[in-house]
């Protein structure tokens, strides 16, 4: 299962489910440059905010504590322990704070198995003549680099 965030008009695919552990975060790195962080809790339901802590500028929150608060599933910074909602991105400890939240959707993984040992390289005429654009991504020591 891919796990992906929407931007503006499209879903991007960001990582494979099985990738993220409950309760960690992962940091990626969007095609804009800004970042979002992404969790899944301990149900398997992913979530994704932006990774920048809103108190000091340090992009950081995938990095935090993932806890629950009266029903309400939190990532605490790990810096200044501020709570932040992981559905609505409100802080939790101050109500005029909040983070940007992106809708968070799991997908099949489509896997292509090839129908003979070497793959057929296509002719001119077989090639398209455009490319459709694809979602490319990495995931490293907790960092998810995604690049379309």
């Amino acid at each position: 299962m891919n796990v992906e965030l929407r931007l503006d008009d499209r879903w991007l695919a960001v990582c494979e489910l099985s990738s993220l552990v409950p309760g960690r975060g992962v940091a990626a790195l969007l095609p804009d440059g800004s970042q979002a962080a992404v969790f899944v809790d301990r149900a398997g339901r992913p979530y994704a905010i932006g990774n920048q802590d809103p108190f000091t500028g340090a992009h950081v929150l995938s990095r935090g504590l993932v806890g629950c608060a009266r029903g309400r599933t939190f990532v605490a910074s790990p810096l200044l322990k501020q709570r932040f909602d992981l559905e609505s991105g409100r802080c939790l400890d101050d109500e005029e704070v909040a983070v940007r939240t992106y809708p968070v959707r799991t997908t099949a993984t489509s896997v292509t198995t090839p129908t003979s040992a070497t793959p057929a390289t296509p002719t001119a005429s077989e090639a398209p003549a455009t490319a459709a654009p694809s979602a490319a991504f990495a995931l490293s020591a907790g960092t998810v680099t995604v690049s379309v």
